[in-house]
């Protein structure tokens, strides 16, 4: 069983969850999160820590921007796109049992110092930032870091928010350029 209580939008997330691991699971409902569901997420943490499991678009980073503005100290896990879709449609629930492990198991803990390990420079040298191939480049290390997919500017600041070191980073380009 999971420690943390891990937070996703929907019932048919909370069925994909089950299916992949012993977990406890709080559903926020989508958008429109009732105070009594930020409570709840914010209870589950102080005793237990929480992971945010949104889904790989606009409204699951919506989500996860809101529920990370009222409550410190979360997990994060990410899915890639590729991995959460199916038939055109979005969701942790179209995810396979081994791709939510491995996203679980890669969750990451928001640094709440300031940290600027890595720059807009390092990402311009690795072709993440202003090249034909970019938006491919940040997709791929986002899935091999666990920290899904993103522009760069919102790459920048989970490299540094993550707690990503250099040499993971390193790792990751390396394994992209393979």
């Amino acid at each position: 069983m999971i420690k943390e209580i891990i937070v996703v939008e929907g019932k048919d997330d909370v069925a994909a969850i089950k299916r992949a691991v012993d977990a406890e699971v709080i559903i926020t409902g989508g958008f429109a999160l009732r105070p009594s569901v930020i409570n709840q997420i914010k209870k589950a943490q102080e005793k237990r820590g929480v992971i945010i499991f949104t889904d790989p678009d606009f409204a699951g980073e919506k989500i996860r921007k809101y529920i990370t503005s009222r409550v410190e100290g979360c997990k994060h896990a990410f899915l890639s796109k590729e991995e959460a879709t199916k038939d055109d449609d979005i969701g942790i629930e179209n995810a396979s049992p081994e791709s939510i492990i491995e996203a679980l198991k890669n969750a990451r803990s928001q640094i709440v110092d300031r940290r600027t390990e890595f720059t807009q420079k390092d990402l311009i040298e690795n072709k993440l930032l202003g090249s034909d191939q970019a938006a491919y480049r940040r997709n791929e290390i986002g899935k091999i870091l666990g920290i899904g997919y993103c522009n760069a500017k919102q790459l920048l600041s989970r490299l540094n928010n993550f707690g990503v070191t250099r040499e993971e980073f390193i790792e990751a380009l390396n394994k992209i350029e393979k």
